[in-house]
């Protein structure tokens, strides 16, 4: 059974508030220290900086060499954890820590399913961080209940922990080596054991995982790991490496070591969005800083297609970066022109038309005396279904603007994405079966423009063959309607039920 600490969570959201979707979610943020005598407040601090990946709920797990307590909630990291609970947990722990910041893209936005999850088996506790999607999680969890087992959970997160328990994993040499290569799918995962941490990243390397320290004046300084460099930088350490595909990265009192769990793969995955929308400016992702990389999709942009204007003006904020790249190369003026509102936080659910689009006037405040009589080139990092731009445009228009040029630093999101993002269904897209013209109607621009595949993948380091831009192309490097999906698990396989 899961232990958890039976602690108040402060400033509890109503249930009542539910908020709107956005048009994209973001991921999840995963983190972990060991030996840091205040691991819950370090894991604290890593998951604050890592808010922006998921904001559904959060999550501390921590251990004493002996034993794992865990404490999750839903809300932001500041909801769930205040002084008296960083407190109980720290004195509980002492040894090593993980944290979760969750949206979810498998699995329902409710308690249950708030992370690190943390259960007993045959070896003991064991709490386990997700960032990512498993494609077969499906096909294993009938499996699974099939022959009997009762799942906690509505997340593909508990598959793991299931397959991790079996007895033909318990008896291959390395557990949970070979519950890794049951999984498909993204996957970047920090796991707790009493006497250690496993962080472990999937072959094909989708979403980013780094390993870093903390120098402590001793020979034997706190290990870090995190899913974007700017957790590092919260808490005092220094970058080392990534996590490379394939790999298990074990960390403990005897320092860190690392072994394989499977072959990097021939043409690497990593998730493209990252650079244009999910990560903080700040992080080092995939060996690139994400702001040098967002200045200059936005300089490519405006080189693909330039067009006069007065001013250059940012969808706050994911636009900013982006925006500030098209005035550099266009000569155009960088101006400031829609303002977001830093006291409403998420934006609630409205019974009525009216209702919504007076919230998302309250969000963000367009400033009349900048953008009355003007020609402005607005630029934002991408559109998914386009109701929320639509109506940013429309705010736009009522103050006056003359012309409006919207520009996007990425290609038209046309299919789902299957590994980690929750982008919605094809039929909800709005590009999906559509022009750019047809989008330029909706939206009531004068032009638009999406910043091309190919200029896209001018603006990272690594060769194109390694990115993921299934979303754009439709091209997914594992196929989510494989058969093999679901039969992972068949014939002599089954015997892992036995």
């Amino acid at each position: 059974m899961t232990r958890t600490l039976s602690l108040p969570v402060l400033a509890q959201p109503s249930r009542l508030h539910a908020h709107i979707p956005p048009e994209k979610k973001e991921k999840c943020a995963v983190f972990g220290v060991w030996g840091h005598p205040h691991g819950a407040r370090i894991s604290y601090l890593g998951l604050y900086a890592q808010q922006h990946r998921g904001q559904e709920s959060a999550g501390i797990a921590v251990s004493n060499g002996k034993a794992i307590n865990a404490h999750t909630g839903m809300g932001l990291v500041a909801e769930v954890f205040g002084d008296r609970v960083l407190y109980e947990l720290d004195s509980l722990g002492g040894k090593g820590a993980i944290g979760h910041n969750r949206y979810s893209t498998a699995g329902g936005s409710v308690a249950c399913n708030a992370q690190p999850l943390l259960e007993s088996y045959i070896r003991g506790q064991v709490a386990v961080a997700h960032n990512g999607n498993l494609i077969n999680s499906d096909a294993l969890r009938r499996r699974f209940e099939e022959a009997g087992h009762l799942f906690h959970t509505t997340s593909d997160t508990e598959v793991i922990i299931h397959l991790l328990a079996t007895p033909q994993q318990q008896r291959a040499p390395d557990p949970l080596a070979a519950t890794l290569r049951r999984l498909q799918g993204a996957f970047s995962l920090v796991f707790l054991f009493p006497d250690r941490i496993e962080a472990v990243r999937d072959p094909w390397g989708w979403r980013p995982l780094v390993l870093g320290k903390i120098e402590n004046g001793t020979d034997k300084p706190y290990w870090v790991v995190a899913s974007e460099t700017v957790a590092l930088d919260v808490c005092g350490a220094t970058l080392v490496r990534e996590v490379e595909p394939g790999e298990i990265v074990t960390i403990s009192d005897e320092g860190v070591s690392s072994r394989h769990f499977a072959h990097k793969a021939e043409q690497p995955a990593h998730c493209v969005f990252e650079h244009v929308y999910f990560a903080n400016p700040a992080s080092v992702v995939f060996g690139q800083n994400v702001q040098s990389v967002r200045e200059m999709l936005g300089e490519t942009l405006a080189n693909e297609a330039g067009v006069p204007a007065d001013y250059v003006m940012p969808m706050p904020d994911s636009g900013r970066s982006a925006a500030s790249g098209y005035a550099r190369a266009s000569g155009i003026p960088y101006r400031e022109g829609i303002v977001p509102n830093r006291y409403v936080g998420r934006t609630f659910i409205k019974p009525t038309q009216t209702e919504r689009q007076a919230a998302v006037r309250l969000k963000l405040n367009v400033i009349a005396e900048i953008v009355k009589g003007k020609r402005i080139v607005v630029v934002d990092d991408s559109i998914v279904r386009g109701t929320t731009t639509k109506a940013k445009m429309d705010q736009l228009r009522q103050a006056g603007a003359k012309e409006i040029h919207l520009r996007i630093s990425c290609p038209p999101i046309q299919h789902p994405c299957y590994f980690g993002v929750d982008f919605a269904e094809r039929s909800q897209l709005i590009a999906h079966g559509r022009s750019v013209e047809d989008i330029r109607k909706y939206l009531g621009v004068d032009t638009l423009h999406y910043l091309s595949l190919e200029g896209l993948l001018s603006c990272v380091n690594r060769p194109a063959s390694h990115y993921c831009t299934a979303c754009y192309s439709g091209q997914y490097r594992l196929d989510p309607t494989h058969p093999s999906t679901e039969v992972i698990i068949e014939d002599e396989q089954m015997r892992m039920f036995a």
